[in-house]
């Protein structure tokens, strides 16, 4: 494979933003930065054998979900994608059609959202394929949805259902069988293809004030880390946790609620705040018919996060998900 012609051929072939001044064909990129907008950046990298498996995703959705993970974190905080940038290393073991393949995967979620490829660096590597995706939005300036944004007696909200990547995963692993088709599908499209919550997010950005975290360590994990960067302690209903019913078919399996509470990769959004602008943004979404919960408040009689269960019981939720370096 030619490095220059494999450029070339990934090399869009159209532009969505017009303040995009020079794209893919020199050193560097070069775009104006939007009138009285802030710029947001964020970066992730997927490595192959960590964060999946050639076996059992398609390089079409590796793509997919390698920009995806990044435009949910743009999500979080209440802006809107508008570029992105990707650095491979590529092994021997991939050949053209397949890296092609995954490029195509991501533009197919960047024209969703008319996002520009804007560069990025192809290497050789002798291990595992890695993708490190770089994504910039833009937001207003007064937009700052921080996870020490929540206050006590705030609501605190979930957008979807959680719990269906885990669960997906599982399937995908053999580890729960499905018999039915549908319910099988469903699961293993929502770890494979997630929706980046951008649309509630920009919702959410009109609100006076906001915390927000995207759930891509599992809902325990994201909830500790706004009660720790607030200073406060969080807690939550089991029973208004919202599960899809294609989980809760899974419901006789005792991983269900692991991996409602400590799965991942569902890519929603969590996040608190106050009770008028929960009813505001309630209202908005539904008007839209996007689906967010009240699954709790924000307390200051206590820090941490706790779970009173459908029994009464309240337990403390330690801060679990996934950590790559405690594996």
């Amino acid at each position: 494979m030619d490095e220059f012609d494999f450029i070339s051929k990934i090399k869009p072939n159209r532009i969505f933003q017009e303040n995009v001044k020079v794209a893919i064909g020199d050193d560097a990129a070069v775009y104006e930065p939007s009138v009285h907008k802030n710029q947001v950046v964020c970066v992730d990298s997927m490595v192959e054998g960590v964060h999946f498996l050639k076996t059992l995703s398609s390089p079409r959705e590796i793509g997919y979900k390698s920009l995806a993970v990044n435009i949910s974190d743009i999500a979080a905080m209440g802006a809107n994608p508008i570029y992105y940038l990707v650095s491979i290393a590529i092994p021997s073991s991939w050949e053209e059609h397949e890296l092609l393949e995954i490029f195509k995967g991501m533009q197919e979620l960047a024209e969703m959202y008319q996002m520009d490829l804007l560069g990025g660096d192809t290497v050789s590597t002798a291990d595992k394929l890695t993708i490190t995706v770089t994504v910039i939005g833009e937001v207003e300036p007064n937009v700052l949805t921080l996870r020490s944004n929540a206050r006590d007696g705030d609501i605190v909200f979930v957008t979807g259902n959680i719990g269906d990547s885990s669960a997906g995963l599982a399937v995908l692993l053999d580890q729960v069988a499905i018999e039915d088709k549908k319910n099988k599908n469903y699961l293993i499209n929502r770890h494979k293809k997630p929706i980046p919550q951008v649309k509630v997010g920009r919702l959410i950005a009109k609100l006076e004030r906001a915390s927000l975290n995207d759930i891509s360590d599992g809902l325990a994990s994201e909830l500790h880390e706004i009660a720790d960067a607030s200073q406060l302690g969080i807690e939550i209903n089991e029973i208004d946790l919202p599960v899809s019913s294609e989980l809760l078919l899974l419901k006789n399996f005792n991983d269900i609620n692991k991996w409602i509470l400590f799965g991942g990769e569902d890519f929603e959004l969590v996040g608190t705040t106050s009770i008028e602008s929960w009813t505001e943004l309630k209202q908005a979404c539904d008007e839209q018919m996007i689906k967010i919960t009240k699954i709790g408040l924000v307390t200051c009689s206590h820090s941490g996060v706790l779970l009173k269960r459908e029994n009464q019981e309240v337990i403390k939720l330690e801060k679990s998900g996934y950590n790559h370096f405690n594996r």
